[in-house]
């Protein structure tokens, strides 16, 4: 039995997730966290958000994040992707940054106007 906090929302709720029992989440007040018991122990995922250099605009960094969950193994993977990654204005909120980024098929997408 492992316990997780769930993150879904700001209640935080302590999870209890029987791996013996086709992973089986207790202590969830809602059926989002007993997704997220499950997956969390299953196929863990993130959204990573960041920034970016930026050139041309007001600010000298842009951010960004993943336009969808990434596997969590490979968070630093695309964390070290960003690193070369340099954006010229205008950008707008949605604007994808990074297509693809590592193979995992999500872009990386601005999150403010520059």
């Amino acid at each position: 039995m492992k316990e997780v906090i769930c993150i879904c929302c700001p209640k935080g709720c302590h999870l209890k997730v029987d791996e013996n029992n086709d992973y089986a989440v207790t202590g969830n007040a809602c059926p989002n966290g007993a997704a997220y018991g499950k997956e969390e122990l299953t196929h863990p995922t993130r959204i990573i958000t960041s920034t970016v250099r930026a050139v041309g605009g007001l600010h000298p960094r842009c951010t960004v994040k993943t336009a969808a969950p990434i596997p969590k193994e490979m968070m630093f993977d695309v964390m070290k992707a960003l690193d070369d990654v340099v954006v010229n204005a205008p950008v707008q909120v949605g604007d994808v940054v990074l297509e693809n980024v590592c193979n995992t098929g999500v872009n990386i997408v601005a999150t403010r106007n520059l």
